[in-house]
């Protein structure tokens, strides 16, 4: 797969198109410069405040911009920061593909922690329904530790899921990679307050104040180039829990379900066996941004069976250590 194109590229320095930018004030700043502008500054403090940062990237859209957004804080200097996946195993093969061509481009320095090696060794065991999201939980705490890492990016967005909309820019977590509500710091005029004992670490969230269609907006604005799956696409696929699936390794449709050739695309990736795609003649990143300004549900509540387990399903992973 190439990661290069006539129209979408994945720069560091990437070009304005006014055409796709929302109107702003008299001065021309817009809201997407406004959250950029957030975002850049916090990868900066980070920078400034900790030893060992680390961006969690998966090669979804939305790690995909924190990283874009990180290459813009620093350049022309390299990147200050290594990336860290946990590979579920379960991940769709396009994703992995992108991950490695954009770390290759970038010349990045990628860990990767593998829920395969935990199930192998039996550190881990498969769970009754085959999804692996949740066992992401002891790989990640184990690669923080491991590397010492004391402050970990990740692309989390308050309007995604409503245990994320609790969540402070600076997360705390003690030494056991836990969220604690009660330990969460004020942050008052943008000040962040990033003290941590030794054995603990910070979870930082530059996209928090982001929603899907900012997300959108400022790709379209800056040519970022995503995986292809995010885009309408052929793909067999069959329907579950209202969802669309696709076979893989997780497995494939039941005996009661029937697979389809249909267009869809992605709107969120994760483990395979519990992401579903949606129905979309989106082609580019203009239908995209019509497709998700018309929808009334966020990607996770449209797409992401895990999150379905229960009401208070994320808020459990993040009492837990994962996101």
């Amino acid at each position: 797969m190439s990661i290069t194109s006539d129209t979408q590229t994945f720069s560091s320095a990437p070009a304005f198109d006014a055409a796709v930018r929302p109107a702003g004030d008299a001065d021309g700043f817009t809201t997407l410069d406004a959250l950029e502008s957030e975002a850049i500054h916090i990868f900066r403090e980070v920078a400034g405040e900790f030893e060992r940062p680390v961006i969690l990237f998966s090669g979804g859209k939305d790690s995909t911009l924190l990283l874009h957004l990180a290459l813009k804080a620093f350049w022309p200097a390299p990147l200050p920061f290594s990336l860290l996946h946990v590979d579920t195993g379960h991940n769709l093969p396009e994703i992995i593909e992108f991950r490695d061509e954009i770390v290759e481009r970038h010349n990045l320095r990628l860990h990767v922690a593998k829920v395969e090696d935990y199930l192998e060794d039996g550190r881990l065991s498969e769970r009754p329904d085959g999804i692996r999201n949740p066992l992401q939980t002891i790989p990640l705490l184990d690669g923080i530790a491991e590397n010492r890492f004391d402050a970990v990016f990740g692309g989390a967005r308050r309007d995604e899921e409503r245990a994320r909309a609790k969540e402070r820019i600076f997360s705390l977590r003690n030494a056991f990679g836990q969220w604690d509500p009660k330990r969460q710091r004020p942050e008052l005029w943008n000040l962040y307050n990033g003290k941590h004992a030794p054995g603990e670490h910070v979870r930082v969230f530059p996209l928090s104040n982001w929603t899907e269609l900012d997300v959108w907006r400022y790709i379209a604005r800056e040519q970022v180039l995503l995986a292809p799956l995010y885009y309408a696409h052929q793909r067999e696929v069959y329907q579950r829990d209202g969802m669309w699936m696709t076979s893989g390794p997780w497995g494939g449709p039941r005996e009661n379900e029937t697979v389809e050739t249909r267009t869809v695309r992605y709107r969120t990736v994760g483990d395979g066996s519990t992401t579903g795609a949606v129905l979309s003649e989106a082609v580019d990143n203009e239908m995209v941004l019509a497709e998700v300004a018309a929808s009334r549900l966020t990607e996770r509540g449209a797409t992401r069976g895990d999150d379905r387990v229960s009401e208070a399903a994320m808020e459990d992973r993040k009492r837990e250590g994962y996101f």
